[in-house]
């Protein structure tokens, strides 16, 4: 008997160096020192996967020079399919600085004028490792400027064509943007293409202009594509939002309509997951943590779209996945395996 290769996760966007004050609670101004850390939301969402087992690969463009290089190389030690980074000889690899308050909560300045990875063409895209994914996620900051707002609405184009599934996380980063109006339109352009969209309360409020708690706000956010909307709510947890589903294309009026306990109708549902409580030091890539670990879910069985008890676990896992994310400064060295998250929901189950 054989078994069934593993699904591949296929991450779109950018890739950078994060510098990190080596004391929390300072300015940048203040800050006497600073650890480099590999970042980039969509590289660290291939990266959360591999560490948990799974099959990811990345596409993106860094820059021909040390940095761009030695992203590359973290990449391929994490186990990630490297194989659509492209090297820029003219553009840096991008850089940003990140100001670490005493919450863990983090400010952003980045250093892009243009850096190598606003610069990807539609022309070096990799179709061939793009159309064998399970799942295409991507980010919004890839939108923001052309070329590579192209490449971005090509590979999305390609991948809802092969029937891949397409997970978005808009990873709201307001200093990269011209205004908050352009971040607005530009993040909510092709929000209605996504099968899955993850967004933070605090992303919610911003796109919405309302209040995030409120359920008629964040559903406000839904379309007809969606299949699943997460909202994260930092320790508290997440929740989720499901719609009502046939699965069957048949239309025989007799029993179409009224057989709502049949095969043919899957029940919509919502609810929340708690979270868990843990000594925050950087919350970078804790939003990241999530996602990798919710899309390898999705990704080995896409019945949990359907399945509210299997979602419900695939939650509370990827809850775990980003509790201990953020635990250590840094996204990627921070990332954890399955076994870390299983031993801490383990210790608060006790």
């Amino acid at each position: 008997m054989t078994t069934s290769p593993a699904p591949l996760i296929v991450s779109f966007g950018e890739m950078l160096i994060d510098f990190v004050p080596d004391v929390a609670g300072v300015s940048l101004a203040e800050s006497g020192g600073f650890i480099k850390a590999p970042g980039g939301a969509p590289a660290n969402v291939a990266c959360a996967i591999t560490k948990l087992g799974g099959k990811s690969a990345f596409i993106g463009k860094v820059g021909d020079d040390e940095f761009g290089h030695m992203l590359v190389d973290i990449l391929k030690k994490n186990g990630v399919n490297s194989e659509g980074v492209c090297y820029d000889p003219h553009a840096r690899t991008a850089l940003a600085f990140v100001t670490l308050k005493k919450n863990g909560e983090r400010e952003f300045m980045f250093y892009r004028n243009p850096s190598a990875d606003m610069l990807l063409q539609e022309s070096e895209l990799n179709m061939g490792l793009l159309k064998q994914a399970k799942v295409f996620h991507y980010g919004s900051i890839s939108l923001i400027s052309e070329p590579c707002r192209s490449a971005h609405l090509t590979a999305m184009k390609a991948a809802r064509e092969a029937g891949i599934l397409l997970s978005y996380d808009p990873n709201v980063r307001l200093p990269l943007w011209p205004s908050s109006d352009a971040a607005r339109d530009g993040i909510k352009s092709i929000w209605n293409e996504a099968d899955f969209i993850k967004v933070s309360d605090d992303e919610v409020s911003f796109l919405t202009q309302g209040d995030p708690q409120k359920e008629d706000v964040v559903l406000s956010l839904w379309h007809d594509r969606l299949k699943l909307l997460v909202v994260t709510d930092g320790e508290k947890g997440c929740r989720y939002f499901t719609k009502a589903l046939f699965l069957s294309t048949y239309f025989a009026p007799h029993n179409f309509l009224n057989d709502y306990n049949s095969s043919l109708y899957s029940k919509s549902f919502k609810g929340r997951v708690p979270g868990f409580s843990v000594k925050v030091v950087d919350t970078t890539g804790a939003g990241d943590a999530f996602v990798g670990s919710l899309l390898l879910s999705v990704a080995k069985d896409t019945s949990i779209f359907d399945n509210e008890e299997k979602l419900r676990e695939a939650l509370s896992f990827a809850n775990a996945c980003g509790a201990i994310c953020t635990t250590q400064k840094g996204a990627i060295p921070a990332l954890p395996s399955g076994s870390d998250a299983l031993a801490l929901m383990k210790s608060k189950a006790n």
